[in-house]
């Protein structure tokens, strides 16, 4: 079977997540102790009615949530199925005020603040996050964006769609994105946000755009870039790696970082790939 385990802070989207899973077939359990997950899934495997794809929830609500879940990931695996682990995450300001949007206690803490919550469960899900196999920052994404990322990684892990490239510009300011596999940084490229006739425009604009390209820089960098990605795309597709998120950053996310995504879209457009452009960045601070 494919046991995709559902893990991640709370109020980070977990129960859309599921939702989302049982609408493409997924057989779905949640807050089962992790210790009872080999004999559920022993269970479900000597079924008369054939399951293929389970997910369980595990989170910090079970009390025994940290005892020994490395050994009971590796014990599912050891017995033939394929293990995967999906987390969600989000920022800390993004939680505190879905929290504060539900009016429910943090589930970490039977006392003390949200705030305090998220840092102690931060804290408990260290190990697991480093060990998953698929992190999604839910901090920017609706309900309807969550579930159509999460169809299209489920669906390309198995083969039904080409490769997916998420190519992403971010400021620096707000945070690394969460869920980048690959982060570039541009800001050796000069500014326009210190041009007087460019600052008001995002990297959209033409007269911006015509400024980040002509710099020798800038050509030098995306000549070396693409010739990077010429070698990494086949290693990645000979691996089964369908997803890939590519973060390019500059100070502000507004000018050379979109302008780079912008000029990389042809070449990624070319190497048969299920393309997804955003700017997370590019309207903030305007």
């Amino acid at each position: 079977m494919r046991i995709l385990i559902i893990t991640g802070l709370s109020g980070s989207g977990k129960s859309n997540a599921v939702r989302a899973l049982e609408d493409e077939g997924f057989f779905c359990l949640d807050n089962l102790p992790v210790t009872l997950f080999p004999t559920f899934i022993e269970l479900v495997d000597n079924a008369k009615e054939r399951v293929r794809d389970v997910g369980l929830v595990m989170d910090i609500r079970g009390r025994d949530f940290l005892k020994g879940y490395e050994k009971v990931i590796q014990e599912i695996g050891e017995s033939g199925h394929s293990v995967e682990i999906l987390f969600l995450d989000a920022t800390d300001e993004v939680l505190i005020r879905r929290f504060s949007e539900t009016r429910r206690r943090h589930p970490a803490l039977d006392s003390g603040s949200v705030s305090e919550g998220i840092r102690f469960e931060r804290e408990q899900l260290a190990g697991l996050r480093r060990i998953a196999t698929t992190l999604i920052d839910t901090s920017e994404l609706n309900v309807h964006q969550l579930k159509e990322l999460i169809i299209a990684r489920i669906k390309g892990e198995q083969g039904a769609r080409e490769m997916t490239v998420h190519l992403e510009s971010f400021g620096y300011r707000f945070g690394i994105p969460l869920e980048a596999d690959m982060v570039m940084d541009v800001r050796f490229l000069p500014n326009p946000h210190f041009i007087p006739e460019l600052k008001k425009f995002s990297g959209l604009d033409p007269k911006v755009r015509d400024f980040v390209l002509e710099k020798t820089d800038t050509r030098i960098f995306l000549e070396k870039f693409q010739d990077m990605m010429e070698f990494l795309l086949p290693g990645y597709r000979r691996e089964g790696k369908s997803y890939l998120t590519v973060s390019i950053g500059c100070t502000g996310g507004r000018h050379r970082s979109v302008v780079v995504v912008e000029a990389l879209r042809d070449f990624f457009t070319r190497k048969n790939v299920n393309l997804r452009i955003t700017h997370r960045d590019a309207e903030k601070g305007v």
